[in-house]
């Protein structure tokens, strides 16, 4: 660990033990969720934001719907935020398959709530379907038309680990199944926990799982993600929400920003993800190496 970053994060937490620190000068408060992904990009944009020279308070483990209430209260400036959810949970529209008419179409909406989207990256923690790389090449399965077609073929033969949510939600396997004109048996879905489904994959247990396209234990296990050829999965892109009153106030946070969300992609989340969940390596260390690394911040 470099001299500058423990000074950092040593610093951060005197700050925040003795609540007397950033009191004065430019405020930002950043909000996160409660998984390492949201972390990560908290992390990064707070080291983003001190080295412009504003103070930074992170409100970050909370729940979706706890973040997004406080972002449109005031009570968080900014936060990176999901298409996807967005559109879907928060706005109620219908799922737009096309990433960036999606994006048009939040920054439509959530405008008239006082919240502005900005620089949205090529993130993408949508839905996907995982198959052991083995296996996959065996099967000569590379997309979910190809596991259509082999279920289809071979009936009973392939399980399937899913969550009860994505098993019965309608963006979720029937969904999926009624796009591809294909249909597991009731006793080929084995319902787990969420966290459990790549786990079950590389024991042996089934034979597809549900995954998030991010997920550190696809790199971890070398799964493969299956093409979702027929664009089922409505894109679910990582993007900065701010509210419209910060912006007017900070408007170069869009310029700082896009710092981040350009050089992002979902191949390199997943990599990060994997540094912080599967090597255990601290968010804080992960997110700062990654800046130094895409010459964002100096050592």
């Amino acid at each position: 660990m470099s001299t500058k970053v423990r000074n950092i994060i040593v610093g951060g937490l005197i700050c925040l033990l003795l609540s007397s620190c950033g009191v004065t000068g430019k405020q930002i408060s950043i909000g996160g969720k409660n998984f390492t992904e949201q972390y990560l990009l908290s992390e990064m944009t707070a080291f983003l934001l001190k080295e412009e020279g504003y103070n930074v308070k992170q409100m970050n483990n909370l729940g979706s719907t706890v973040v997004r209430t406080a972002l449109e209260n005031q009570q968080v400036d900014l936060m990176w935020e999901y298409t996807g959810t967005a559109l879907i949970t928060y706005l109620g529209e219908e799922p737009i398959k096309d990433p960036n008419k999606a994006f048009d179409r939040v920054k439509e909406v959530d405008g008239k709530n006082g919240i502005i989207w900005m620089n949205q990256s090529d993130v993408n923690n949508t839905y996907a379907l995982a198959m052991n790389r083995e296996d996959a090449e065996e099967l000569s399965i590379i997309s979910i038309s190809d596991l259509a077609d082999y279920v289809r073929e071979h009936p009973g033969d392939l399980t399937i680990a899913s969550d009860a949510e994505f098993a019965n939600r309608p963006d979720g396997l029937p969904g999926v199944e009624d796009t591809y004109g294909f249909e597991f048996g009731i006793n080929q879905v084995k319902l787990m926990d969420i966290g459990l489904t790549q786990r079950a994959l590389e024991d042996g247990q089934v034979d597809v799982s549900v995954a998030y396209e991010t997920d550190a234990t696809i790199k971890a296990y070398d799964l493969v993600v299956l093409k979702d050829d027929q664009q089922f999965f409505p894109p679910y892109r990582a993007a900065v929400a701010i509210n419209e009153k910060t912006y007017e106030q900070y408007p170069e946070l869009k310029e700082i920003t896009a710092k981040i969300g350009e050089k992002l992609n979902s191949d390199i989340m997943r990599e990060l993800n994997y540094r912080v969940d599967i090597e255990g390596n601290p968010v804080s260390i992960v997110a700062y190496d990654w800046l130094v690394e895409n010459g964002l911040v100096e050592d």
